[in-house]
């Protein structure tokens, strides 16, 4: 009779970042961290119709914003292991406020572009300390979904708010969520639980017995990561700058497309709740690479003559998949990388992945080539992540099965 294989699973241990203050700020930072992404659509309107800036510059500022959070990310990377969270949080929360409110001051396109670039930087710093904390917690894609069913609320809500909102009202909006969150800084545990990049495992051998391995993560695994997030943001970086500019351009009236916008939003509530349902019965990885065929098929939609069908469709399927890729994508990321490091620059491959998506987009753009070229450089980066996440995945199964098909 042939003998069973042992089975391994992954063990989640309680951390101190399993307490519910540090839950709580950690998800309001992390919220208001992607407060800019997530209003781009309205923002670059109000850049366009306030400001007077032209769909080129609107997409070289979308950039530089989105892009700051890269750089952010990046700095918090080198000094989360070093210094105190809270400080690094709060310098982070110093250059937003002053920055937006020399936005309030200079508004030329000059000096916004690098302003904009400033807040990004802080908001990067900020928001890579949030994740940091949510993905320290013993279960971590459980944080990141309730970051990302929250997202989904606040989405529809800053996309209804914003467009009756001053371009100084938006930017004080902005200043006054940030000194909130100064009271609360405490909340934060100062440093990682771990320092290593190993994972624990439950294993049953073949007489039903359970012990307890160490595998250390090839080096090679969040690196993959990263660089299939950097694809996918890329692909939702110029889609979310452009997708109104385009409908208007297509002659689709301003008041449908932004109750698409806010309808689509609440779609991001059903993809949190299914990707949850899923993950629970047959793990992250093999979701997450239909997933991702799916988005390169959605954002292709509006390519051609665009509908108000075609917008609604498009639109609302985007969004389910974003937030349902994302939960995914982070969770992995965090059962990949315990000290946090890694984690903090996933708010540095979004942001580095929506300057240069904005950024292609209007290069695209002004070569005339018009809004199709742009949707397909979306479906093209979408399939380009799926192909990374594949590659990674075939090599995990036979390194470490346990942790290719986590949950």
């Amino acid at each position: 009779m042939e003998k069973s294989q042992p089975q391994a699973k992954l063990e989640h241990h309680h951390t101190i970042f399993d307490g519910w203050r540090s839950i709580a700020i950690a998800l309001y930072m992390a919220l208001l961290g992607y407060g800019v992404s997530v209003g781009i659509p309205v923002i670059s309107s109000a850049w366009v119709e306030l400001l007077g800036f032209s769909e080129v510059e609107v997409g070289r500022v979308a950039g530089a914003d989105l892009g700051g959070l890269a750089l952010g990310s990046i700095m918090a990377s080198l000094l989360i292991q070093r210094i105190n969270r809270r400080i690094i949080a709060l310098g982070g929360i110093f250059l937003v406020i002053i920055a937006n409110g020399l936005c309030m001051i200079f508004v030329d396109y000059d000096h916004v572009l690098w302003l904009r670039a400033m807040a990004g930087t802080g908001g990067g710093i900020y928001t890579a300390i949030a994740l940091a904390t949510l993905g320290a917690t013993s279960r971590p894609t459980r944080a990141f979904n309730m970051l990302l069913f929250a997202f989904a609320f606040t989405q529809a809500l800053e996309i209804q708010i914003l467009p009756q909102l001053s371009m100084n009202g938006i930017y004080g909006l902005f200043i006054s969520l940030y000194l909130i969150s100064v009271f609360f800084l405490r909340w934060i545990p100062t440093h990682a639980v771990k320092d290593i990049a190993d994972v624990d495992l439950d294993v049953t051998d073949q007489r039903g017995k359970h012990h307890h391995i160490h595998k250390k993560i090839p080096k090679y695994v969040p690196w993959f990561c990263l660089m299939a997030i950097l694809g996918i943001y890329t692909s939702i970086g110029a889609y979310w700058t452009y997708i109104e500019l385009a409908s208007v351009s297509a002659g689709i009236d301003k008041e449908w497309i932004n109750n698409v916008l806010v309808w689509a939003s609440f779609m991001s509530i059903l993809g949190c709740l299914f990707s949850t349902f899923i993950s629970d019965r047959i793990g992250i990885a093999r979701p997450l690479l239909v997933a991702l065929l799916a988005m390169a098929f959605v954002v292709s939609l509006m390519i051609g003559d665009i509908r108000n069908m075609d917008l609604l469709i498009s639109a609302m399927l985007f969004n389910f998949l974003w937030l349902f890729i994302d939960v995914y994508q982070m969770g992995a990321m965090s059962i990949f990388d315990p000290s946090g490091r890694f984690v903090s620059l996933i708010v540095g491959a979004q942001g580095l992945g929506q300057i240069i998506g904005p950024n292609l987009a209007a290069t695209l753009l002004s070569y005339q080539l018009g809004y199709d070229a742009v949707f397909i450089m979306c479906a093209c980066a979408a399939l380009m992540s799926m192909i990374i996440y594949g590659t990674m995945y075939v090599r995990l199964r036979s390194v470490i099965p346990a942790l290719a098909d986590a949950s």
